[in-house]
């Protein structure tokens, strides 16, 4: 079995400044993440999705004012213990704006930023760069400005700027915000790629839930700072109840299986489609 790499116990966070009467931004928070696991985080605004990614990285509570209940672990140690330096290099984190993670004159200087900080010898740094350039596809960008790249391409050299510290946990919280159709199925592409040919553990927010479903291993559904769903897209999105409740809108795929369920029968006991190949081959089965 994979080993656990992030756990939370029993979380509870509260912003300084939050009204008395306001809620807390997690409340009694407990999950855990295996090595290699692709999770999507999902949830309607102010669900606590962001809160959660500034805790898998020690942002909270090292840059955030509150209070702070319960424990995070990162490959078995708590972030109050780590130094943010070093849990830096364990866990990478992406953000919806990556201009606001670009500093460099150019791609080169971006990619080895971290690693410089992090006081890497150079010649592995260069090692790590030019193997993340490759990953990534943006050698061609090797020494331009950051800042003269389009949307999904700066968003790539934050991803690749994070891959040169060599993180074992990538968290991402919402990095296609911002992007086209065609820059955010490049960026859903290469998150895929990194967990199955890399290995990497990814923990990714998004409002793409269509998308998000063809990847993730498994959903964290969050409402009003609490877990309220968590388990296989598939287990996920039977609770279709659930989603109309807290605002959010199913798969297509899923929202057509579940009134054919109503009008024909079950699908293998409401474990409904997510994807259009899934529900063809349900479809063939019950021919």
């Amino acid at each position: 079995m994979a080993e656990t790499v992030l756990e939370f116990k029993n979380v509870t966070w509260r912003y300084e400044g939050t009204p008395k009467k306001g809620r807390n931004a997690l409340e009694d928070v407990s999950l855990s993440v295996k090595k290699g696991e692709y999770v999507g985080i999902i949830g309607a605004n102010d669900a606590g999705k962001s809160t959660l990614c500034r805790l898998c990285n020690g942002l909270i509570p090292n840059s955030f004012n509150g209070d702070l209940s319960g424990d995070v672990f990162v490959n078995g140690r708590n972030i109050k213990d780590i130094p943010t330096a070093q849990l830096a290099g364990e866990v990478g984190s992406v953000f919806a704006d990556p201009e606001a993670q670009l500093s460099q004159i150019s791609v080169f200087d971006e990619l080895a930023f971290g690693p410089s900080n992090l006081e890497v010898p150079r010649e592995e740094i260069i090692k790590r760069m030019e193997e993340t350039m490759d990953i990534m596809g943006i050698r061609a960008f090797r020494d331009r400005s950051p800042f003269s790249l389009s949307g999904g391409e700066q968003q790539k050299v934050a991803i690749a700027s994070v891959m040169t510290m060599t993180p074992e946990i990538l968290v991402l919280d919402e990095p296609t915000s911002n992007l086209d159709p065609i820059g955010t199925e490049s960026v859903f592409m290469i998150i895929d790629e990194l967990n199955k040919k890399e290995g990497m553990t990814i923990i990714l927010v998004e409002h793409e839930i269509e998308l998000m479903a063809q990847f993730v291993d498994r959903f964290i559904v969050l409402d009003e700072g609490q877990v309220i769903l968590d388990g296989t897209p598939e287990e996920v999105f039977s609770h279709r109840d659930v989603f109309e409740k807290i605002g959010i809108f199913v798969p297509t795929v899923t929202e057509i299986a579940s009134i054919a369920d109503k009008k024909y029968g079950s699908w293998d006991g409401s474990k409904y489609p997510i994807t259009l190949n899934e529900m063809l081959d349900k479809i063939d089965e019950r021919l």
